[in-house]
């Protein structure tokens, strides 16, 4: 085997993630490489991440449709759980899984030769984590861990910084803020989430920002009912619904 791999694992006093930061030198083909984990877990359906949102397959070849679905797309993670305990696998740049029984595996690098006979050829570099944890998914912060992988703190170094801000704020674990920019034909500024556990519940948005009023909009920024005059976002969420917001400034 003329390839080369490196594999260094990585443990931390603050979490339970443990990372295989992962450099590859790659130069077979017709190869697919994975790695899989064995687990001590008995359950019948594992849960995929998605856009918005998280899908459940099962664990099973029962019939030739199950057997035909020999992997599942996951956006940064894909979790086993049974009653009070699971183990998700996250992710930072690799989306094929396939979970079996109780074996986890993650596709890493497919060296086809059609149509591309060079495909995935060369040097890679990418990190995959276990993250063995209490409860499901949910209880387990599975989505914040996985958040924290593919996008890691980052610093410069310059003047110190005298003051806490924050841009935005939330009440709630069970949402993700997935866009802050500047609306398409105004200066409002869009703030556009989601829900992500399945539960509904309602839902309070701070900022540092000298917010002055809100309109809820479609995904088009088109306004949407009555807007309200408040430094303070207040709304009710439904499960796996996203929320877009208009929001006027002082």
């Amino acid at each position: 085997m003329d390839s080369i791999i490196k594999q260094d694992m990585i443990l931390y006093t603050h979490s339970r993630r443990i990372d295989f930061k992962t450099e590859v030198d790659w130069k077979e083909q017709n190869q697919l490489l994975k790695v899989a984990f064995p687990v001590k877990i008995r359950s019948t359906l594992a849960t995929y991440d998605i856009q918005f949102g998280n899908v459940k397959r099962p664990t099973h070849w029962n019939t030739s449709w199950d057997y035909a679905k020999f992997e599942t797309v996951a956006h940064q993670w894909a979790d086993l759980s049974e009653t009070g305990y699971g183990v998700s696998l996250l992710n930072d740049c690799k989306y094929g899984y396939d979970i079996k029984d109780n074996v986890i595996r993650l596709s890493l690098i497919k060296s086809a030769t059609y149509p591309d006979y060079q495909q995935d050829q060369g040097y890679h570099i990418f990190t995959y984590s276990l993250l063995p944890h209490q409860g499901d998914w949910v209880e387990g912060n599975t989505v914040k861990e996985a958040w924290y992988l593919n996008n890691p703190l980052t610093y410069a170094v310059g003047e110190p910084i005298r003051k806490k801000y924050s841009l935005f704020g939330t009440n709630t674990d069970n949402i993700m803020v997935d866009v802050v920019k500047r609306a398409e034909d105004s200066n409002r500024i869009v703030l556009r989430l989601h829900e992500f556990t399945g539960r509904r519940n309602k839902v309070y948005i701070t900022s540092d920002l000298p917010i002055f009023a809100w309109q809820e909009c479609d995904l088009m920024e088109r306004e949407v009912g009555e807007g309200t005059i408040s430094e303070k976002l207040e709304f009710d969420i439904n499960p796996y619904e996203i929320k877009t917001f208009l929001i006027d400034l002082k």
